[in-house]
């Protein structure tokens, strides 16, 4: 697990991002590298308005700012760190929220050479001549004082926010009067500045609507349909494997223009931008220079619902006996496609042909399932009655079994997952890994195992991979309370505390009881500065994790999946994992009330906190400033001799942290002050 660290010195933005400053990838046989700068974008979906009756509520944004979040952090995709993107959903999505992501978060972090990306979808509205961006909290009868200004965005982007590649795109109700045709000479003057290189690409004109449906990938506004696509990879017309301003641009405004019979016409700067700009990039799409490509249309027809449909090793969606998944955007030629469902046998891969201009019928269908042997199952049941038991030598046991089963059937993803499992609960981190990505292998739509497989990612501090795996099973799965808790921790982790806030409030919803949901959420809202919701979300865990350590089952409960991703584990118990998480939560409390100058509960907590952690470092440090505080009320030389003792523990934990030089001071004036007393 992460070491707790008290809120008011936590590593700023600018801090975290310095660390990712350029990433180079040599395209293959190329001559040239492809260069990312460091990155950073804020992802905004409104599917559902507080104000709004329900006939104006919408169906897919939520979901497009998902999938453009997902297209964004892919490795094959945008490659911006997952730390660096900020997503703002439904009600996160607050006018307030929106102005602190682009007036202050984006400004604060972004430099000279950066690549900056701004995404919208909702409600879009023209008052008063002006367009307005509707927040989750707009107020219709009162537009211009609660929505956001589409020229203020302009501004602040074109001006506020650093960066050499700017790009905004917007997925709304006249998006296009960002840039309103009407004084678009004036408007480019003020929102666009050729050095700056600002790309933007609107959804529609001035004057048309934006169109959704669940015609466009199972759901989504038909302009972000295009915009995913295009990043993944079929924006990519001349085969280098870079997705640039110009090739999203051309192909975004085809695809939405021929779809919509011309009644949606996307719009985009043209000639404002650097020509490099690299908005995605995929090493494994290059190719020789071929024409440009006129599109075709897929059509994925199944005969069993919640079949997942993978297009050249990408999933491309669900779906379902009743409803074919239709697929436009795809670039003509030889295409991989394969079903796949838990349980069955996949269908494919297998090459169809997507011809210009048509489309193409393929129809998917899941006939033999998979059963592992007798013998198989047998060896498979054994390995869970051990399992079952818990405790060290079970475990061992268990592992034996469990790969007699695979060595009886190399297909038994089930056994798999299950040793992979056990392989982490014995600290055998790389063979738990091999195991639970082994069990994705062999069914992708595992989300099971794949959601072991983050947690396995977490405790081996992958937390960007970790993350990925969470997105796809949470999209999958929306109602995977695990998923979430453990999307929460990795957030947390990384110092993405609103991410956190959110993925660990859902975890809540689903699963109430999960204690370790409630511990992510209260470390979040701490360092979000939240300290009074911070102290009832500890509390709520130190109460629902309050059991009996020495009975059989603890084990259990850390391999089932709530323990599982915690990071630093000690091989002589797992319930020094609970222990430690008690004294971390113990300490939250400690700094939350410290932050309220509750000084009296934040001594006697951290108190707590130190018979779990003796040694820990924060905890100390905290002390010896709590002493000091009461000192300076109440003048009692004891407090400073306490304060003394707690100072010089935390230069002893770790003599070269931060906290330890400021106790070094500490420790001086304190020597100071007991030097004078006669």
């Amino acid at each position: 697990m992460g070491q707790t660290t008290p809120a008011p010195d936590p590593p700023s933005a600018t801090d975290q991002g310095a660390t990712r400053d350029l990433k180079a990838i040599q395209q293959k046989g190329a001559q040239a590298a492809v260069t990312i700068p460091r990155s950073y974008a804020v992802v905004i979906g409104i599917a559902t308005y507080k104000n709004l009756p329900a006939s104006a509520q919408l169906e897919f944004p939520n979901r497009d700012a998902e999938d453009i979040y997902a297209a964004l952090i892919s490795p094959e995709g945008g490659q911006f760190p997952a730390e660096n993107v900020h997503k703002l959903i439904n009600d996160r999505a607050t006018v307030a929220n929106i102005r602190h992501e682009i007036e202050e978060w984006l400004p604060s972090v972004t430099k000279e050479n950066d690549r900056v990306l701004i995404y919208f979808a909702g409600h879009g509205f023209v008052s008063s001549g002006k367009g307005y961006l509707a927040p989750y909290d707009v107020d219709i009868h009162n537009v211009a004082n609660s929505a956001y200004p589409m020229d203020s965005l302009g501004a602040v982007i074109g001006g506020k926010i650093k960066g050499k590649w700017k790009v905004l795109i917007t997925d709304a109700c006249h998006s296009g009067a960002i840039t309103p045709e009407a004084d678009r000479k004036q408007v480019n003057q003020t929102l666009l500045d050729v050095q700056k290189s600002l790309f933007s690409l609107t959804a529609s004109r001035d004057r048309e609507q934006s169109f959704e449906s669940e015609k466009w990938g199972g759901g989504h506004g038909i302009f972000t349909y295009y915009v995913v696509k295009g990043l993944e990879g079929e924006a990519d017309t001349n085969g280098d494997g870079v997705v640039d301003a110009d090739e999203l641009g051309e192909y975004v405004h085809t695809n939405v223009r021929l779809a919509t019979d011309a009644r949606q016409n996307p719009t985009s700067e043209r000639g404002s931008f650097d020509p490099n700009m690299v908005l995605a990039y995929n090493a494994t799409r290059v190719k020789a220079n071929l024409p440009p490509p006129q599109y075709g249309n897929l059509i994925v027809e199944a005969n069993m619902d919640n079949t997942e449909v993978w297009i050249d090793g990408r999933s491309a969606g669900i779906v379902n006996k009743d409803k074919p998944l239709r697929l436009p955007g795809i670039t003509p030629g030889a295409h991989t496609i394969k079903g796949i469902h838990l349980g069955y046998e996949p269908d494919g891969p297998r090459e169809e042909q997507v011809y210009p201009g048509q489309d193409t019928t393929v129809t998917i269908r899941m006939l033999i399932a998979r059963r592992a042997s007798r013998a198989a199952v047998d060896e498979f049941d054994k390995g869970i009655e051990f399992y079952n038991k818990g405790f060290e030598e079970n475990y061992k046991k268990a592992a034996d079994h469990f790969e007699r089963a695979i060595q009886i059937d190399p297909k038994y993803s089930q056994a798999y997952l299950y040793l992979g499992r056990v392989e982490n609960a014995l600290f055998e981190d790389q063979k738990a890994l091999t195991a639970l990505k082994k069990a994705i292998e062999i069914d992708p739509d595992y989300m099971e195992a794949r959601s072991g497989y983050a947690a396995a990612l977490l405790d081996a501090g992958d937390l960007d991979e970790s993350i990925r795996q969470l997105n796809v099973v949470t999209r999958r799965e929306p109602d995977r309370g695990t998923a979430w808790y453990l999307l929460s921790q990795a957030y947390a982790r990384k110092g993405d505390f609103p991410d956190g806030k959110t993925s660990a409030l859902t975890a809540i919803k689903l699963t109430p009881k999960n204690a370790e949901a409630h511990f992510w959420l209260a470390e979040c809202l701490r360092q979000l500065k939240e300290p009074t919701e911070a102290m009832q979300e500890y509390n709520s865990y130190l109460l629902l994790s309050n059991f009996d350590t020495g009975k059989a089952g603890q084990l259990n409960y850390y391999v089932a999946g709530y323990l599982l991703g915690m990071g630093r584990k000690k091989r002589a118990a797992q319930t020094d994992i609970w222990k430690e998480l008690r004294g971390q939560a113990n300490l939250g409390l400690c700094d939350s009330e410290y932050m309220e100058k509750q000084l009296d509960p934040a001594i006697r907590d951290c108190n707590v906190a130190l018979t779990y952690l003796p040694n820990d470092l924060f905890t100390n440090y905290r002390l010896g400033v709590l002493y000091s505080e009461k000192f300076n009320q109440q003048q009692s030389l004891g407090l400073l001799a306490a304060a003394k003792t707690h100072f010089d523990a935390a230069i002893a934990a770790n003599p070269d942290a931060n906290e330890a030089d400021r106790a070094r001071k500490y420790v001086k004036n304190i020597d100071g002050v007991l030097a004078q007393v006669k």
